[in-house]
Order: structure tokens, then C-alpha cells, then sequence
């Protein structure tokens, strides 16, 4: 009589809650804040690092500058406002350049498209040629980057081209377009903000200018109410509807945590950063630079546009597949990356008080994908933040300002920086491998 086969093992009943713990984001698996902790730790070991690196990166690098850098200054107010200046083009063009990231794809061209609309904003405000109110300046600026996003992501879709070739050409054209743009008008190539024109002012003012500190408290106070409500009731709805919502104890600490952001950061700018004079209140970038992320937050985390973005990243034929408009999706977000850049190029005129020939393109866009990818959003599409963007552009800041400050030639910046994405990179492809690993495991 044969042997009868032995019975199968039962299923272990906490394997599926485990492997939750894994897949699910921590706010869908946790009831408690201890649950929410434990399920990040088993995503960090699955890979899934988060802007844990980046933040790491950046604490790493106020600490070695601060500690070598003349009079140990780095962490000075004036120099901490001044970082956040410089940092400020290059997180709005990584901002730029995670539309195109987050699909898979990539933009070449955000830097020249930027630098066209800052002149385009230069050239309009000029009190003795186009004499545009500073309003009309910049909404003609950004309209202009807009429609050269939208034609390059109507060649990608339409005419089936590869992202890296039109975007390229794109570079190529745009820098000729904005030395040619230079040219128009009496400024022999060098349009200027300097001046007592209020429009000119304005524009000057996106980078330079500061709120004055009592009202940089009021504002702060409103806004920190204000996104404290949103989180709250938000969460209350959901939990009050049956739906998944993190736990109260994290939305508290959510809430805390922007408030002593918007203190330490309000607290810092307010402090006399002149020399001789008077010097202090926010500057007007840091709350343009905060609109950006937040519009592109909303629209990327709480839309179906911003699902449809992911969804393409995440696999573009599964996403055709489930009848997403994958073309259209990707001629919007190739229009929105050029808009974006457009801001970017704004605040980049602002800081140099002008625009010039001198304006490398080239290697904004290379600082912009650089932010991106080093703040934690992958090149192969599907996943990333807006704020990794931001994130990513204080590191590349960190960096210059650092070095900067130590008296070092640019061609070290360029070494450290290739450096830091280089490391940032492989950071990706582990992670990466390590989730396709671990899944493959528990399969």
C-alpha cells in the first residue's frame, strides 16, 4: 500500500500581514503610532530608504562645513538665508525636471527654456522699450515656456520620438532663441533690473526682496493654522468615513513638525543679517519657492492627474492598458516641467539682477536632474516627491555655498556633486534591487 502523501503545512497566519507591512504604506497597515514605526522600519529594510538619505546628506554637510569653514559661518543666519537663495533656482527646476523623472522620460531642455523665460520677463519690464506691468511679465514668461513644454511633449507622444533626442534639440534651440531674445532692444545683449521703474523693482525683488519680520510672523502663523486644519480635518473625514487614515498620534506630530519648521526658519530670517544697516525678514523666494511645491504636491498626490502620472511611470503599457490618455498625460507633464522651469528662470534674472549671455544652461539642467535624483526621485519613473526636488536642491546648494565659503575653484563643486549623485544613484538601483528581491522572496 503506497504511503500517503504527507499533509500540506498550514499557511502561516502572519505571513499576509507581514508582506502588508511591506507592500502597503505605513499610514494604510498602522493603528498607533508605534505600528506606523515599525512598518517604515520593514519598508527601509525592503529599500524603500525614502528622503532618509538625503536628509542624511544634508545634516552631513552643514556638519563638515560648519566645522571647517572660516570663523565656522556655515550656520549663520545671514549665510543660511544666503544658502536658501542660492539653492532656490535649483530646487524650482528639479521641481521642473520630476514631471518628466516621475514618467520615465527626461527633459534636457529645462535650463535654456528657464533662461528664455527670464528674459522674455527682463525684456518685457524695460521702462524705455515694452514697459509691461511686472504681473503681465511674468504670466507672458510662463505662458512662453508652457507652450514650448506642450510642443516638445506633442512631438514625444504624436510623432513617437525619444524624450532625450527632442528635448536635446530643445536645448540646443532654446539657447540660441534667448542669445537672440537678448538682443532686442538698446541693451547691447544685457538687460538689467537695476533701476527705480516699480516694475523692475518687483521683479528684483522675487529673490532680493524680504517681508517685513512682523509680518513674516503673522503669515507664518496662518499658514501653520491653516495646514494643521487641512491635516486634521482630512484625516478626521477619512476616519470618520471608514477609510484609511494614519493615526492620530501621527497626524499631532505632523503638525508639530511643521510648526517648528515654520518657527526655526521664520526665527532665522528675522535676525539682522547686515553688516551695516538693517537686514532681516523672509525673503520673497522662500514663500515662491513653498507655492511651487505645494500646487505640485496637490496635483501630483491628490489628483487622478497625479495617479495617472505615477501609474504611466510605473508600468506605461499596464496604464494604456486600464484606458489612461497616456499621450495627453505626458504632453501636460512635459508642458508643466517647461512652466515650472519658466518660475525658475524668473528667480534666476531676479538673482542676477539681469540676464546676460553668460546664462550655462547646460548646467542648470544637469543641477536640476542632479536635485531630483539625489532627493530621492528614481530615474526609472513611477516613484518620487515633489519635495524630493526641493530637498535634492538644498544639497546642491549646500555644496556650492560650502565651498564657496572655503575660497575652492568651481571644478571641485563639479567633482563633489557628480560624487554625491553618483552615490545618490546607486542608492536608487539598490533599493530598487533590494524591493524586487525581497518581493521575489515572499512570493
Amino acid at each position: 500500500m503506497a504511503q500517503a502523501e504527507a499533509p500540506e503545512s498550514a499557511p502561516d497566519p502572519t505571513a499576509a500581514a507581514q508582506a502588508a507591512a511591506v507592500e502597503l504604506p505605513p499610514e494604510i497597515v498602522a493603528q498607533s503610532l508605534g505600528d506606523w514605526f515599525r512598518a517604515w522600519i520593514a519598508r527601509l529594510r525592503a529599500g524603500e530608504s525614502g528622503v532618509l538619505p538625503v536628509i542624511a546628506g544634508i545634516i552631513l554637510i552643514s556638519v563638515i562645513f560648519t566645522a571647517i569653514s572660516p570663523n565656522h559661518v556655515f550656520l549663520s543666519a545671514g549665510n543660511l538665508v544666503n544658502l536658501f537663495q542660492q539653492s532656490a533656482v535649483f530646487m524650482v527646476l528639479a521641481m521642473a525636471e520630476g514631471f518628466a523623472l516621475l514618467l520615465g522620460e527626461i527633459d534636457l531642455s529645462v535650463g535654456y527654456v528657464g533662461a528664455v523665460g527670464g528674459v522674455i520677463g527682463v525684456q518685457l519690464v524695460q521702462p524705455t522699450t515694452t514697459r509691461w506691468p511686472w504681473w503681465g511679465a511674468i504670466i507672458a514668461a510662463v505662458l512662453v515656456c508652457g507652450v514650448i513644454g506642450a510642443v516638445q511633449g506633442t512631438l514625444i507622444t504624436r510623432v513617437r520620438l525619444s524624450s532625450l533626442i527632442v528635448t536635446l534639440a530643445g536645448l540646443l534651440i532654446f539657447n540660441g532663441v534667448m542669445l537672440i531674445l537678448l538682443l532686442l532692444g538698446p541693451f547691447s545683449g544685457y538687460p538689467s533690473l537695476a533701476g527705480d521703474n516699480n516694475n523692475l523693482q518687483i521683479l528684483y525683488k522675487l529673490m532680493w526682496g524680504t517681508i517685513d519680520p512682523l509680518v513674516s510672523w503673522i503669515a507664518m502663523a496662518v499658514i501653520v493654522i491653516a495646514l494643521g486644519a487641512l491635516l486634521w480635518l482630512g484625516d478626521s473625514r477619512r476616519r470618520r468615513s471608514g477609510l484609511v487614515a494614519p493615526p492620530v498620534s501621527l497626524t499631532l506630530l505632523k503638525i508639530a513638525l511643521i510648526a517648528v519648521v515654520a518657527v526655526v526658519v521664520v526665527a532665522i530670517c528675522n535676525i539682522n543679517r547686515a553688516n551695516i544697516g538693517t537686514l532681516e525678514g523672509v525673503p520673497w523666494v522662500i514663500p515662491i519657492v513653498l507655492a511651487v511645491l505645494a500646487a505640485w504636491t496637490i496635483l501630483l498626490q491628490k489628483t487622478r492627474f497625479g495617479r495617472y502620472v505615477y501609474a504611466i511611470g510605473g508600468n506605461r503599457e499596464a496604464a494604456r492598458r486600464a484606458g489612461i490618455k497616456v499621450g495627453t498625460i505626458v504632453t501636460w507633464c512635459f508642458a508643466l516641467c517647461s512652466l515650472t522651469a519658466g518660475i525658475g528662470g524668473l528667480l534666476y534674472a531676479s538673482y542676477l539682477g539681469g540676464m546676460s549671455n553668460n546664462v550655462n544652461g547646460g548646467q542648470l539642467v544637469l543641477y536640476a536632474i542632479a536635485s531630483a535624483v539625489i532627493g530621492g526621485t528614481s530615474l526609472f519613473g513611477g516613484r518620487g516627491k515633489v519635495l524630493h526636488g526641493v530637498l535634492g536642491g538644498l544639497v546642491i546648494g549646500g555644496i556650492y555655498n560650502g565651498m564657496y565659503l572655503l575660497g575652492l575653484d568651481v571644478k571641485y563643486q563639479f567633482i563633489v556633486t557628480g560624487l554625491v549623485l553618483l552615490v545618490a544613484t546607486t542608492i536608487d538601483a539598490l533599493s530598487r534591487r533590494g524591493a524586487t528581491g525581497g518581493s521575489a522572496a515572499r512570493v
